[in-house]
């Protein structure tokens, strides 16, 4: 399955919806949508991968990489992770979590929660 990754802005935020799988062959598509998002002065993002199958070492790079960009620019990353979804919740958030550099994210149930300044993340 290919990974589809689509970007919009809301406010000050851009947000990146992801779909499919982030493996070796398709990560390099997120990862310049976020340089792209950079490049175009939004340093507030969003990245929604509520929709991503698989993830694999490649996938969690690419989000490493985002992160410590994002850092660099004084800006702010959040990460939907649903904790239930189609297969028993985000398995992005079980990779991650496996890994363990869960913790290094600011992870929001949905779109919504993340937008909103006043709300809290999810604990890791």
């Amino acid at each position: 399955m290919a990974l589809k990754v689509t970007g919009g802005v809301k406010g000050d935020w851009a947000v990146v919806r992801v779909s499919g799988e982030m493996d070796l062959v398709t990560s390099p598509a997120l990862r310049q949508e976020v340089h792209d998002a950079v490049a175009d002065g939004r340093h507030s993002l969003v990245l929604d991968l509520s929709d991503v199958l698989f993830c694999d070492s490649s996938g969690v790079g690419v989000l490493i990489a985002a992160r410590r960009l994002i850092r660099s620019c004084q800006g702010r990353l959040r990460l939907i992770l649903p904790a239930q979804g189609a297969v028993d919740g985000s398995h992005v958030n079980r990779v991650l979590g496996a890994l363990g550099v869960r913790r290094l994210f600011d992870v929001y149930p949905d779109v919504a929660a993340a937008l909103d300044d006043g709300a809290e993340p999810m604990s890791a």
